[in-house]
């Protein structure tokens, strides 16, 4: 059975009642159903016609916006606000809305539902179904809007802290922060879509349709902030694989020059160390000074010549 069902009139007080038909005396009828409640199957499909009842049953599903039979059904999404996964594992509500008629179905707990049935209780409710639409969607988009500007912020620390210290090293929460931007533009891309549509219609009809818009005007720049957020991201990876890159060729090159000073030295020390007979210098006491200040004045003309040469 429902979670909860209200009764509400046009002044927006709310009755709970425990009639399961779908239509009250007067005002608008609320039903607010858990999707995992073994009952709701066959209370949608005695109710409700089979297409909004196998939408509203669905276990999987994206944000949409369809007019049907002078009913509207709505799936929108919200952050996370459950302490059993991170904001960008979104929550889901699927909605049947006519204008006698709203019934909603979760998967897991969404506030902005619950927000809805505390003014309910304070007596400060939606009026009307088309009401009730409006402040559940701009609930979830203000929520979700609070989470991107939470996102925002901390990419400009990240911004503010390469300004200051351009070496810094690689954000430990950077990869994290990209998951998380690209989690919630594929979720919220298509929530645009749907609260364009549903400011495009005017079923079930009654509020102004210009807060619609401004729902999905929201929507688009929530949408649009997280594609400048994944670009900032990104040329901040950039930046830091940049500095990797360059600091590892910078490595490279030292140990270069190091090994082209010591590969004649190299040699000189191989060669007049064979064990054999006829090596020059081998009854001259002063032969090992000879030869460490030959191979200090070669290391000093290789220097020389890399440096004629621009390699230093």
């Amino acid at each position: 059975m429902p979670l909860y069902t209200y009764d509400i009139l046009s002044d927006g007080t709310a009755t709970p009642t425990t009639d399961t038909s779908p239509t009250g005396a007067s005002g608008y009828r609320w039903f607010h159903f858990d999707l995992k409640d073994p009952e709701l199957p066959a209370w949608a499909n005695t109710h409700l016609h089979p297409i909004p009842a196998g939408a509203l049953l669905q276990t999987e599903t994206r944000p949409r916006c369809d007019v049907h039979d002078g009913g509207l059904m709505l799936n929108l999404r919200g952050v996370n606000l459950n302490v059993d996964g991170p904001a960008d594992q979104m929550v889901a509500v699927r909605m049947w809305v006519t204008d006698q008629t709203v019934v909603t179905v979760r998967m897991r707990r969404v506030f902005a539902i619950e927000d809805i049935r505390q003014a309910l209780e304070n007596g400060t409710g939606p009026d009307s179904s088309a009401a009730f639409v409006e402040a559940l969607a701009s609930r979830l988009t203000e929520r979700v809007q609070n989470t991107v500007f939470d996102l925002a912020d901390q990419v400009d620390d990240l911004e503010d802290a390469i300004h200051e210290d351009d070496d810094a090293p690689l954000p430990d929460n950077l990869a994290e922060l990209r998951r998380t931007a690209i989690r919630l533009r594929r979720y919220l891309g298509p929530q645009r879509d749907a609260l364009m549509a549903l400011a495009a219609t005017d079923t079930p009809a009654g509020n102004s349709p210009l807060h619609r818009r401004e729902l999905a005007n929201l929507a688009m720049l929530t949408v649009e902030e997280l594609d400048s957020l994944q670009g900032r991201l990104t040329a901040i990876n950039d930046h830091h694989s940049a500095q990797a890159a360059e600091a590892q060729n910078r490595n490279s090159y030292i140990l270069s020059i190091v090994a082209a000073i010591f590969l004649p030295l190299g040699f000189i020390t191989g060669l007049f160390g064979v064990n054999v007979g006829g090596m020059p210098g081998v009854d001259n006491p002063a032969a090992f000074t000879i030869l460490c200040v030959s191979m200090a004045v070669i290391s000093l003309a290789s220097l020389v010549v890399m440096r004629w040469l621009k390699w230093i």
